[in-house]
């Protein structure tokens, strides 16, 4: 397990369940570890989607919501609000260091 797994894994901790995406997730908290890592506390929706366009282009490249994220409904862009809540969470507690 390297440390972006360990950052991601304490991210993941701090996400409700009801919202996670289906299938494999590690890449995209691998993603956001580095967002965590880089951005911290600073982290913002649109940083949050971006990841996730990343992500979610390696399995569904055309996905409706592979797009700027200003260009986004705000219902879309809420929807990202958990994982920015839960990258802010983490990389204030840096409970991944304590692993």
């Amino acid at each position: 397990m390297t440390y972006l797994d360990l950052v991601g894994k304490a991210i993941r901790r701090y996400v409700p369940d009801d919202v996670l995406p289906d299938g494999d997730t590690d890449l995209l908290f691998c993603l956001y570890a580095v967002l965590a890592l880089a951005k911290g506390v600073d982290v913002t929706t649109a940083d949050v989607h971006n990841a996730w366009s990343a992500w979610m282009q390696t399995s569904d490249p055309e996905h409706e919501s592979i797009r700027p994220f200003e260009d986004l409904d705000l219902e879309q862009q809420i929807a990202d609000e958990p994982y920015v809540k839960a990258i802010r969470t983490a990389s204030r507690t840096r409970d991944w260091e304590s692993r």
